[in-house]
């Protein structure tokens, strides 16, 4: 018997995801530096957009709801412009279908998961960047078991798979490695809430540090 349900649905925690698909928070230093180390500069126009893009959800938010297509018009997609993963030799895709068959072998039960990435950078036939997009009220972890569940599907297995997760006003980067388990980290999270300094200029640069891993291996 094969049963069909939506990711979004009934994939609601990283401890379901470890249990059903065989994957492993892990907590090593070294598993992902990417969003900490070696991080490129960016430059002072680059600054000041940061700066618009972070004052303009501000007003909107402040003025109410915002859903996912606002967020990725104000927030994502300047960004993703700015680190050049709208450039060659990177592709986008927008609603990009995915499934995941599960075999429950005590019920002999099928299960297929499916579910659609708000967007999907890749390289070749890399995935480079998952990106989850939640809106309105939200919060950032509603979007995290469900962008890792779409990374499990990439078709990667010998190269890291990025994912970022974003509601406008937070944001969290996720790694994960195929091996004979499905590996993963998460990186702090962002905010456009700390009035010292602009976190974007973070989210900016680990976005071209991405970009800059799969650029070098051309």
């Amino acid at each position: 018997m094969t049963t069909t349900v939506a990711i979004s649905k009934h994939v609601n925690s990283l401890q379901e995801i470890e249990t059903k698909f065989s994957a492993q928070q892990t907590t090593s230093d070294s598993f992902f530096t990417e969003w900490h180390e070696n991080l490129p500069e960016i430059t002072e126009l680059e600054k000041e957009r940061c700066d618009r893009i972070k004052e303009r959800y501000l007003y909107h938010r402040h003025r109410g709801h915002i859903g996912e297509g606002i967020v990725n018009q104000i927030v994502t997609t300047p960004l993703l412009e700015m680190a050049k993963l709208y450039d060659p030799p990177f592709d986008i895709e927008s609603e990009y279908p995915v499934q995941i068959e599960e075999v429950e072998m005590e019920e002999d039960q099928e299960v297929i998961y499916q579910g659609r990435i708000d967007t999907l950078v890749i390289q070749g036939s890399l995935w480079v960047l998952v990106i989850e997009t939640k809106g309105k009220s939200f919060s950032i972890e509603a979007g995290m078991a469900q962008a890792l569940t779409y990374m499990l599907v990439s078709p990667n297995q010998s190269r890291p798979t990025y994912g970022l997760v974003s509601n406008g006003g937070f944001s969290i980067f996720i790694k994960a490695v195929q091996d004979k388990i499905v590996q993963y980290q998460f990186s702090n999270d962002f905010s456009l809430y700390n009035q010292k300094n602009n976190e974007l200029f973070d989210v900016l640069r680990i976005l071209k540090k991405i970009s800059q891993l799969f650029l070098t291996d051309l």
